[in-house]
């Protein structure tokens, strides 16, 4: 196991994307997508094996820290950390690395990971985790990330460029990251992939929190001044207290921008397991079996003449469909949500609407 790191699981998003049965109350880190246990679960549970239970610390908003902890009721209270409110990822990650610094010190490893991906081949996953980890131990000023190969010409995630491959950690391979790029047009992802040497940013990064330190005070010094009122905080007391006001001041933003994509040292390692972010209702497509017409369906459903339907019922009634092909159908006890597949993005833009109609807001 490694000791001298921390995981950090970030799982404070509305998770909109799968409205209706994703709430305010309920985002997606809470939902059984695909089986008996949520994604927040699933993603805790294959840390396990990594690194002790007393390393693995939840961030989330402050509203959700009960549910995480009736969900997950083996970490230490004090593991799951409450946000007094939604600033995006690097204030997140300023606290986070605060509190590790404090728990440890500024040569701690750091695993900063989203709450609700999808992995498969997991021993993969926590193989290539375990080499990352001793790796950045021993390279105290690299930020490494992991840059999925794409599979399409996607334009709903950001890209990096791997450079020359400077070895191995262990059985992954590692690449000088030549930069990040923003989330391209159809054009610019089919020139991506064909060039082949760029890959997905999935969010994940290793690093000393030495070089978190550093780069925030290069390029951010407020998040840098945060971090290390954290630490002390965390260290003397009085961190709860003080939380609303070090997040009121931080303008909301995500680490990605703030910090990574302009960031030194930066090292991409080989994904060396299946990778799905499961961003909206349309990519359940890829992990559910389909029956004889291209539909898939979790709960009860029946079809005559309806193909590629994508159905998730919870509330136990029966889904009927009848002539009708490419839609995404949810139910929830009080909401039916039906769309075309290919407008399943704009269930946020839908629910940006609700602010406008008051009847309708205590549906968010």
């Amino acid at each position: 196991m490694l000791h001298n790191t921390y995981v950090v699981i970030m799982a404070g998003g509305k998770g909109e994307r799968f409205w209706p049965q994703s709430r305010m109350s309920r985002p997606k880190q809470f939902l059984n997508l695909l089986g008996q246990s949520t994604m927040l679960e699933l993603t805790v549970d294959r840390l396990r094996t990594l690194l002790p239970v007393e390393n693995i610390l939840i961030l989330t908003n402050r509203e959700y820290v009960g549910a995480v902890c009736k969900l997950l009721p083996f970490l230490p209270v004090g593991n799951v950390i409450g946000e007094p409110m939604a600033r995006d990822t690097a204030p997140c990650a300023a606290l986070a690395a605060g509190i590790v610094k404090a728990r440890g010190d500024e040569n701690t490893v750091m695993m900063l990971l989203p709450a609700d991906h999808l992995i498969e081949r997991e021993n993969d996953f926590v193989s290539v985790l375990d080499d990352l980890g001793r790796m950045v131990s021993k390279n105290p000023d690299w930020i490494c990330t992991i840059g999925v190969n794409p599979t399409e010409p996607a334009t709903g995630y950001g890209y990096i460029r791997c450079g020359e491959e400077l070895g191995a950690a262990g059985k992954t391979r590692v690449f000088r990251s030549l930069g990040f790029q923003e989330k391209p047009d159809l054009a610019t992802a089919k020139a991506f992939l064909a060039d082949g040497s760029y890959r997905w940013n999935c969010g994940m990064f290793l690093f000393q929190v030495r070089a978190l330190e550093r780069e925030m005070r290069r390029q951010c010094p407020e998040l840098a001044d945060m971090l290390g009122r954290v630490c002390d905080l965390a260290r003397n007391g009085g961190l709860a207290e003080s939380l609303p006001a070090l997040f009121e001041s931080q303008k909301k933003r995500s680490i990605d921008y703030a910090v990574m994509e302009k960031a030194d040292s930066v090292v991409v390692a080989e994904c060396r397991f299946d990778w799905d972010d499961i961003g909206s209702w349309t990519a359940l497509k890829k992990h559910l079996i389909r029956d004889e017409n291209g539909n898939v369906a979790t709960g009860l459903f029946a079809g005559l003449d309806a193909h590629n339907l994508i159905v998730s019922e919870e509330s136990n009634h029966l889904v009927a469909a009848i002539g009708v092909k490419d839609l995404v159908i949810v139910t929830t006890p009080d909401v039916t949500l039906v769309c075309s597949s290919d407008q399943a993005q704009r269930i946020k833009e839908l629910l940006n609407s609700f602010g406008m109609r008051p009847e309708l807001r205590s549906f968010l």
